[in-house]
Order: C-alpha cells, then structure tokens, then sequence
C-alpha cells in the first residue's frame, strides 16, 4: 500500500511501474530519500518561481518607464525639430526627401506631405543658387559635406538661405544619405549687400575726391615746375621751393590715405621684379641728402657688410617704406643725424635676409607711446601733430606694408634720446649680372628739342595750360580736343599725322575709356594702332588694369612731373624709335 505523504509525482509513477512495495520494506528509505528531493524541487521552483514574478513585475514597471520616457523624449525632439527656426531635412544618396520639419511648410510654400519622396531638384533652380552650382557639384555620394547659398521668393518676397548637409552611414560604414539644415539668412546677405554698396560708395568718393583734389594741386606743382624751369629773380627762388614743397606735401598726404584705404581693404598685392640694391640705395640717399643738408642734420647711408647687386622683391614697397621711415626721421630730428644702415643678415637657399635700421637724434619716443604710433592717424602727442604736422599714417603704412611681405617693423627709443626703427625683410637673390635703373638719373635732365606730334585730349584748361608750357619748352608738336568726340574727328581727318595720344580719362560727352575702345577698332590699321597713354588723376594702381582692358600703352598720373612725361614723350620721338629699328 502506497504511503499517502509521499509526492504525488513519487506516487504516480510507482502506480504505474505495478511494484508491490508493501513486500519489501527496503525500499521504503530509498523511496523516502526520493520523496523528499521531489519535494525539496517543488520548494526550490517554487521559490525561483516567485522570484521570477517579482522580476517580471519591476520588469514591466521598468519597461512601461522606458516606453513613457521614450514618447516624452520623442514628443520634445518633434516639438524642438518643429519649433526650429531652419528646415532640418533628410534625403537619401540621390537626394529624395525622407524627412522634413514644419519649418519647410513656412519657407517653402509645399506641404510636407507632398514633398516627402521627391527630390531637391525640383524644388531649386540653378540661377537661383550663388555661384550657380551645378546640382551634381552638390549632393554627391563622394562629399561628406555640402554649404552653398540660395535665393527664393516667398509671397513675392526675395529671401536668402543657407544649406548645410552632410553624409550619413548605415551600421555596415556605407554611405546612407543626406541630413541638413537650411537656415534664414537674409538679414546676412541684405547686410552683406548694403556693406558691399557702402564699399564702394566709400571708393567712389576716395576716387572722386581724389580726382576733384589732384586736379587743382596738378595746377599748383606743374606751374611751379614751369617756374622752376623758367628764368626767375634769386630772391623769388625760396618761394618758388617752398610752393613745390607744399605741393608734393599735400599730394604726399593724398598718397597716403589712399594707400591706407587700399591696405585695409587688401586691395594691395606684393608685386617682386628684379631690382639694384646699390642703385634702390643711391637713389635714397641723393632724395634725402639735400633735405637733411638744407636742415643741418647729417644724413648718411651705410653698408654694415657685403651686399648683394640685384635682387627680386617690391622695389615699390621697400621705396615707400624707406622714404616714410627717413621723411619721419628727418622731420622729427633738429640738430644732429639721421643714418639709415642696412646688414646683409645670410643667406639660405637663394632668399637673403636684410636688416634696414634708421636711427636718429630726434625728440625720441616714450615707452608708453611705443605701441600707439603705429596706430592709424596716431602721433606721439597732440602737440607733435600741431608743430610738425602730417596725418600720423606713415607708420602705419609702413608697418602694414612690412606685415603683407612677412616682416615687421620695431621701434626702439628713449625720450629726448632719439628713435630707431629697424625691420628684416627676405628677398630672393637675382642671378641677373646688371640692371638699368632709370630712377638714378638725378637732378634736371637736359631737355632736348622733341621731334613729335601729340594729340592732347584734356578737358581742363589749367592742365591744357601746363602741357602747352612744357611742349613750348621741349618744343612738341601738339593739338588738343577737350572731349572724345573732338578726338574722334581727328582722327576722320585725312591729315592725321599724330604720333601719340595724350588721353584723359575723365572728359565730359565720350570719356578716355570709350574713346580709346572706338579708337581701336578702327579699319585703319595706322590710326588704330596709334600709342594711347591715359592721363589720370586718379591713383595708378586703381586704373592700371583697366587701362590694359581697353588696350591703352601706359599712363600718366596728374600732378604731372615734367622729368617722367619728358621721358615718356621721348620714347615715342621718331629718334627713339628710329634707334630700336637700329
């Protein structure tokens, strides 16, 4: 008979397998040892059972957690994503929408809906983007990222937005598609454009008002050079000296502001030519030594070591640092010298590295007021301003001028002790054996009778006035016309034996650039080959290339100095030429 405390699996199985237990009594220990690892099971599941509802219960407080931070995370992302001032869009790899914000419905005038699933092409127009890109420049599989900008009319508003997108991968690392933004920049561009006309607002009139200026001082410096030419009393020579002084003075202050405007809007390029390093340096010294002698300051130039003949920079630039580093120098210093030395500092692969130094016995600089000189429009003090006068930019200039070439300009000086202004600058070593310099032919040259025939086209009756004194003098063969349709009839004239034309560039009815570009295209090789040299009064460098656009030989800036337009002239004599076909 089977004992009832046994486990009912125990039980079940001993009915079947038919064993009459009750006949041997032996088995009732083993059957116990059973009976109890059954029930000790039943506990162990039992408690592993209850273990396992406990965890499935915080399991699923857990997970309803996760679920309810996840929607509250999602609904902030959507309300962020669709509060967004810009689009955020997505595309795939050939640029079909996949997802766009609400921002897109407001900026775009189409619906999400019937967006998704089409392709930014047939939302953008090529004219409309800035630089018009082309669409296969843009969203390519082989850019990780794209930028550009482009314009849309929304309810006949013109607004400007920017694009930025970049490659997105899928889990194996392989390109997926586009994400990006498109952001409201309109404020920007209009901003950009209003600065852009205030640009050149701003360079029109530093080119008018350097015109309208340039013009009245082109009377005073060309007159006075007549003077100087003509016979005059000894005791109007100072007078004559001193009016051509403060002639090249203000022009020099024009020069300089316009210098410092084309600087700051980086306008002025570093130009290397070969050039003589002892002709740059004779030149300088024979430009300062009558100054400094006039002023009882010696002036001297020194060479520390050996230097190189030639050599390849900006020759300009060196020139107009140099002359503003002496100018300032000489200005400044009463009694005692002004020295300007220079050290060849080594040599390494071709470029040599020169040191110039200007040292001086001037009024010196304080400590204090070291670093503020080199400020725009800035002097040691006030009252420098008032007793020597200038405009403070000429070490600014300098210094910017040295900063476009990878140089700098340093100061060292002591109150009532002087000043020293020194900077190293590279140039590359010319293997050219000699150079023509035409800047070394010093004082008044010898002006010899021109065989040549000018056709001047001048508006200005003081300029017509001073051109007439000097081709009376150097006896040149002139005609004038005061604007380009004067020129023109000249020119239908079957007399014409013109060698030359003297163009100004700014003539009421046809102007110097449209006169010269009808000029050109004349059937009359004879005519329309004839050299053109523009006069200008505006600054060299702004017209020098516009000037080659409408194919003129070279330019004349006003005020005119006599020496340079008597040379330009000679060139073109028959003589000159005569001597180039030899």
């Amino acid at each position: 008979m089977l004992n009832n405390e046994y486990h009912r699996l125990l039980k079940r199985q001993l009915r079947k397998s038919g064993l009459n237990i009750s006949d041997n009594p032996e088995f009732s220990s083993f059957l116990s040892m059973i009976d109890n690892a059954y029930k000790s099971f039943d506990k162990d599941f039992n408690h592993i059972e209850h273990i396992l509802e406990e965890s499935s219960k915080e399991l699923f407080v857990a997970n309803q957690y996760l679920i309810h931070e996840r929607d509250k995370t999602r609904t902030k992302l959507e309300n962020i994503v669709d509060n967004v001032g810009g689009v955020i869009f997505e595309t795939d790899l050939d640029g079909n929408f996949t997802f766009l914000n609400n921002a897109w419905e407001k900026y775009s005038g189409y619906a999400i809906e019937k967006t998704i699933g089409k392709n930014f092409k047939d939302f953008l127009i090529t004219k409309n983007i800035e630089g018009n890109k082309e669409f296969h420049k843009l969203f390519s599989k082989k850019k990780k990222r794209i930028e550009f900008i482009f314009k849309h009319k929304i309810n006949d508003k013109l607004m400007w937005f920017e694009l930025k997108s970049k490659l997105i991968k899928d889990n194996n690392d392989l390109p997926a598609g586009f994400i990006g933004t498109i952001i409201d920049v309109t404020n920007l561009k209009e901003t950009e454009v209003e600065l852009q006309k205030a640009s050149k607002s701003k360079d029109e009139f530093l080119s008018t008002m350097s015109h309208e200026i340039r013009t009245p001082l082109n009377a005073v410096t060309g007159i006075t050079n007549i003077l100087l030419m003509e016979d005059y009393l000894p005791e109007q020579l100072e007078n004559i000296k001193a009016l051509k002084y403060s002639g090249e003075h203000l022009l020099g202050l024009i020069n300089d502001l316009l210098d410092f405007d084309k600087i700051k809007s980086g306008k002025l390029k570093v130009l290397e030519k070969d050039f003589s390093l002892p002709y740059f340096l004779e030149n300088i010294k024979s430009h300062f030594q009558l100054r400094a002698e006039k002023k009882g300051v010696v002036f001297n130039v020194r060479k520390e070591n050996d230097l190189p003949d030639n050599i390849i920079g900006d020759k300009l630039k060196l020139t107009q640092i140099m002359k503003n580093l002496l100018s300032n120098s000489l200005k400044f210093t009463e009694k005692g010298s002004v020295i300007l030395s220079i050290k060849n500092l080594g040599i390494n692969k071709n470029k040599i590295r020169l040191r110039f130094k200007v040292v001086d016995t001037g009024i010196g600089i304080s400590k204090s007021r070291q670093e503020s000189i080199f400020e725009s429009f800035m002097q040691a003090d006030s009252q420098t301003s008032i007793k020597y006068g200038g405009t403070g930019l000429g070490l600014s200039i300098s210094k910017k001028l040295l900063n476009l070439q990878n140089s700098d300009l340093i100061v060292q000086s002591k109150l009532g002790q002087g000043a020293t202004f020194s900077f190293e600058i590279k140039y590359r070593v010319s293997n050219r054996l000699n150079l023509y310099e035409p800047d070394m032919i010093k004082m008044q040259p010898n002006y010899e009778p021109l065989n040549l025939n000018v056709l001047v086209a001048e508006d200005n009756k003081m300029n017509i006035l001073i051109l007439k004194r000097f081709f009376s003098k150097w006896h040149v063969n002139y005609k004038v016309a005061e604007n380009g349709k004067e020129v023109l009839k000249y020119f239908e004239n079957s007399n014409f034996d013109f060698d030359l034309v003297l163009m100004d560039l700014q003539m009421p009815l046809l102007d110097g650039y449209e006169t010269a570009s009808i000029i050109r295209n004349l059937s009359d090789k004879s005519k329309s080959n004839i050299p053109i040299i523009a006069l200008t009064a505006f600054a060299q460098t702004d017209i020098k290339e516009k000037t080659k656009q409408y194919k003129m030989n070279g330019f004349m800036g006003k005020p005119f100095n006599p020496e340079k337009l008597y040379k330009l002239l000679k060139s073109y004599s028959n003589e000159a030429l005569n001597e180039q076909v030899i």
